[in-house]
C-alpha cells in the first residue's frame, strides 16, 4: 500500500470476508467514482473482481497472490506484489474480451479459461485443506488420483461441427496452471478462443497428451484438437460432468461459453503482446 500512494494514488482498501464478496467491492467502488480497481489475489479473486466491472470503462490492474495466479504469469509479470506494484505506472490499458459460461445454474464472466472433464473434476473434488496447506502440488496429487478412473466423454459442439472429448480446453492465454502453456497461439488481446480437445476415456493416454504439451507436439497429434471459436457448447454427458472458469468450480454441463468483446480495460505491461 505504502508504494502504491508513492505513485500519489488516494487508495480505499476493501479487505474480502470470504468468497463472493469482491466483485459488490468492484462494482460499488466504480459506482462510487473511483478510476482505477486493484484486485490483489489469486486467480479466483480477481474472476470475482471482473465480475463487478464488466462493461464498465474503469481499468482493472492486478497484484499476483493466490495459489497459481494465471494471469499473472500469462503477463509476465514478477512474483512479488512489492514489484509489480512500482511497475503499474508504467503499464498501458488495453480492452480486451472475455469469455461468458452459461448454464442451467451460472451465468458468469472469465477472464482465463473454462475447462470441462478431467481438469474440472479435480477442482471439484480438490480438498481445500490440501489446497491451503501445498498449493499447486494439490493439484497434481489430486490429478494423479483422477487418471487412475475412466474418463467420461461428452459432445463439444464448435462452429456447428460435434466432437467427442474427456478434457476440453476453451482459453483466452497460454499459460496453464502457472507451469504449463497448453494452447500456444492465443493472447488475452486476441478477439477468439483457442480450443483444445482431448478424447478418450482411458486415463493412460493423457501420459501421451501429457508430453505433447511438454514437447509442443500437440497439434496433429492423435486424440487432439486445436481449433478456433468465438462459442462452444458442451452437450450429452454419460454421467455428470464438471466445469471450471479461471480455477474455480463452475458445476455440471451441459453449458456454453461465448466470447464477449470490449469488455473490459486491463492494466498491462508494455512488452505483452
Amino acid at each position: 500500500m505504502a508504494i502504491l500512494r508513492s505513485h500519489g494514488w488516494v487508495l480505499n482498501e476493501r479487505p474480502t470476508t470470504g468468497p463472493n464478496t469482491a466483485g459488490a467491492f468492484a462494482e460499488a467502488a466504480i459506482a462510487g467514482g473511483a478510476d482505477l480497481i486493484i484486485a490483489a489475489g489469486g486467480d479466483g479473486t480477481i474472476n470475482e473482481v471482473i465480475g463487478g466491472m464488466v462493461g464498465a470503462s474503469v481499468p482493472l490492474a492486478v497484484l499476483p497472490g493466490g495459489t497459481a495466479n494465471v494471469l499473472c504469469c500469462e503477463l509476465g509479470l514478477p512474483g512479488s506484489m512489492e514489484k509489480v506494484a512500482q511497475r503499474l505506472p508504467d503499464f498501458a490499458a488495453r480492452r480486451i474480451a472475455l469469455g461468458r459460461y452459461t448454464s442451467a445454474n451460472s451465468d458468469r464472466p472469465f477472464a482465463l479459461m473454462a475447462g470441462v472433464g478431467l481438469d474440472a473434476h479435480i477442482v471439484e473434488h480438490m480438498n481445500p485443506g490440501l489446497k491451503r496447506n501445498l498449493g499447486k502440488f494439490a493439484y497434481w496429487i489430486e490429478g494423479f488420483r483422477s487418471v487412475l478412473r475412466r474418463l467420461p466423454e461428452f459432445t463439444v459442439k464448435v462452429d456447428g461441427r460435434d466432437y467427442r472429448a474427456s478434457f476440453a480446453l476453451v482459453t483466452r492465454v497460454r499459460n496453464y496452471g502457472g507451469d504449463l502453456e497448453i494452447a500456444r497461439q492465443v493472447r488475452l488481446t486476441s478477439p477468439d478462443f483457442e480450443v483444445v480437445l482431448f478424447s478418450g476415456s482411458l486415463a493412460p493416454v493423457y501420459l501421451k497428451y501429457f508430453a505433447g504439451v511438454a514437447l509442443n507436439q500437440l497439434k496433429g497429434m492423435a486424440g487432439v484438437e486445436v481449433l478456433r471459436a468465438q462459442s462452444v457448447e458442451f452437450q450429452d454427458p454419460d454421467v455428470s460432468v464438471f466445469a471450471q472458469l479461471d480455477g474455480e468450480a463452475a458445476g455440471a454441463i451441459p453449458s456454453r461459453v461465448e466470447i464477449v468483446p470490449d469488455a473490459l480495460t486491463l492494466l498491462m505491461p508494455p512488452s505483452y503482446g
